[in-house]
Parts: C-alpha cells; structure tokens; sequence
C-alpha cells in the first residue's frame, strides 16, 4: 500500500512539475503608451513594398528580395520627411525559409534605419487575394488595385484545416517576435491588418477568434514594442467594440496635422 501511495504522489508531483505557466502581459496603461509615443514623437510615413514586387511574397522570397530598390526608394521617403514604413509580412516566407526571411527582415530593418527610417511589421491581412502560393508570383493586372495582394492566412484557415494552419501562424508570429522583441528599430507590431476584411469577399466576425489568438501570441511572447491592431470596419460590433477596450489594442488609421 506504501508502495501505491508512494507511486501516486511522484506521479502527482511530475505531473505538476510539467505543467507550465505561461505569463500574459497586461494591456499597456494610457501612462505606458504616452511614454512610449514620447520617445518616438511625430511619426510620418506610409505602407511600404518595393515597386519592384506585387506582394508581400515577392518582396521577402530570397528570390526576388531586392535591397536595392529598397534602398533607393526609402532614400526618396527620407527625402520628403518620412520617418517611419509599415512593412507587411507574410507567414509562408517564414514557412519556407525562417532562418533567410529573419536575416531578410534585419537587412531590410539595417536600409531603413540608414535612412532614420523606423518600422511597423504587420503579420495578419484580411485584404484583396484569398489565396496564394510560394515562388512566382502574377504579374500586375494594369488598372487594378492591388491586384496580387495576398491575405494572410486566408483562405488556408477560413476554409482549410485550421488544426494544421493556427500551430503554423503560432509558431510563426512567436518566432518572429522573440527574434526583434528589443529591435529599437522596430515602432509596434500592428498584428492583424483589417480583421474581418473589406470589399465584397469578407470573413466579417468570423476573423474574431484568430484575432484573440494572434493577441494572446503577441503577449505571451511580450515584446519592449507596443502590440495593435488596423480596425477598417467599426460595423463589425465583435471586432471594433473589443478593440476600443482594454483587451486588445485598438489602432485607427488617418491623417494628422503637425501643429506649428
């Protein structure tokens, strides 16, 4: 009886021992993100891909990386007064090279900064293609917005196996945060771009889940930068109302005057 008694308590105990507990950052006070924006002050700029690729595929894929056009064309933004780019980045460059899309990411982050330049990374995008695939991407479609954009992840999770696809987004998003979570080059991470989506072919209130997930990620892995998201459709009650709270960050795109 010892002996039972004995066994099931070191079993008890291991049992305990292997459960980890993963610590949740909280949602930065109004006192945190002010500090934070005093640091960095007025920041003027744009969404950035090199002119030389159609999506965030061509712009990252070892192939067609080109550093620089990059360089070249931020050299024009630092030109006309822009400080800072939001970057999009995109989940299957990652899948297919980690270790060249990270040296990649810094290079880029290197040009920029040459140019005092900071960065916003986007990871999620609900916007324009559905689907998409490694390696040659379309050529431009004349006179259409947008026309090779890819969403991420897509049609791959709305409509494929999402037992598959989140371990794949987790491992990505955490990745990439732990590798420039104290990058001082690196603004925020805007996590997901227009959840829900925008046009006539939308997710609406299905992308909720993904983007608790992708909140929940960004936190655990908690990096020095502030973690947002870019709400397009306020009509989307679930989303919107959630992302004006406490939380989920909440980001709102516009115009801002410079005061004399």
């Amino acid at each position: 009886m010892k002996k039972i008694l004995l066994s099931f308590f070191i079993g008890i105990m291991l049992i305990a021992c292997s459960q980890k507990t993963v610590s949740v950052r909280e949602v930065w006070t109004k006192e945190q993100a002010n500090e934070w924006y005093q640091q960095w002050g007025w920041l003027r700029g744009c969404d950035f891909i090199p002119s030389t690729a159609i999506n965030q595929l061509e712009m990252w894929q070892a192939d067609t990386f080109d550093p620089v056009t990059i360089d070249r064309e931020l050299g024009w933004a630092e030109d006309i007064g822009m400080n800072c780019m939001r970057v999009y980045l995109h989940h299957l460059v990652w899948e297919t090279d980690k270790e060249g899309f990270k040296k990649r990411i810094n290079e880029y982050l290197t040009i920029a900064d040459k140019h005092h330049i900071s960065t916003i990374f986007v990871f999620l995008d609900d916007c324009w293609n559905p689907t998409y695939q490694a390696g040659k991407q379309p050529e431009p479609q004349p006179g259409v917005h947008n026309s090779g954009w890819a969403r991420d992840p897509g049609d791959l999770y709305y409509k494929g196996d999402t037992a598959v696809i989140l371990p794949v987004l987790e491992n990505y998003v955490k990745d990439i945060l732990t590798t420039f979570k104290d990058d001082k080059r690196i603004v925020l991470w805007d996590l997901y771009n227009e959840p829900g989506g925008s046009g006539g072919y939308r997710y609406g209130e299905r992308s909720l889940p993904l983007l608790q997930k992708i909140f929940t990620w960004g936190r655990t892995v908690n990096p020095s930068q502030p973690l947002s998201a870019g709400v397009w459709d306020l009509s989307l009650i679930h989303i919107s109302e959630p992302t004006r709270r406490t939380p989920i960050s909440y980001a709102v795109f516009c115009l801002k005057k410079k005061k004399n």
